[in-house]
């Protein structure tokens, strides 16, 4: 595993959904397509062989995804991304951790498979 593109593909992915989300709410799909694009696009094929394919790429897109989704989550519950999408799910729910997990939930589950089909794409387009 090449965990350091993991790691930029889900700094850039986490970064560019909240700046999404600040412009034009409909664009934060962009971030973790572009995130797992980049972390399969810089990553290389694993040890048993030296290409790589899109199995490789949605791997790499997936993991991304994953971390890009918790730090999405976070900087969402901390207020610094545009929350107004949850902002119902938190006055009808009473308790805080409760809405919370369930940011989490979904930024993780959006992220992953959106990363995951960045990182195929990165993959093919790498072919």
């Amino acid at each position: 595993m090449d965990w350091k593109n993991i790691g930029i593909g889900a700094v850039v992915n986490a970064a560019l959904t909240i700046i999404l989300s600040w412009i034009f709410s409909p664009l934060f799909f962009l971030g973790p397509l572009v995130g797992g694009f980049l972390a399969s696009y810089l990553g290389k094929g694993f040890e048993d062989y030296a290409e790589m394919d899109a199995k490789d790429g949605a791997v790499l897109g997936t993991l991304s995804g994953i971390i890009g989704g918790l730090i999405i989550g976070l900087l969402l519950i901390l207020g610094l991304g545009d929350i107004s999408a949850f902002t119902t799910l938190i006055e009808e729910t009473s308790s805080f951790i409760i809405s919370a997990y369930v940011i989490i939930q979904l930024s993780v589950i959006i992220s992953l498979v959106l990363g995951l089909v960045g990182g195929v794409l990165g993959a093919v387009v790498k072919k």
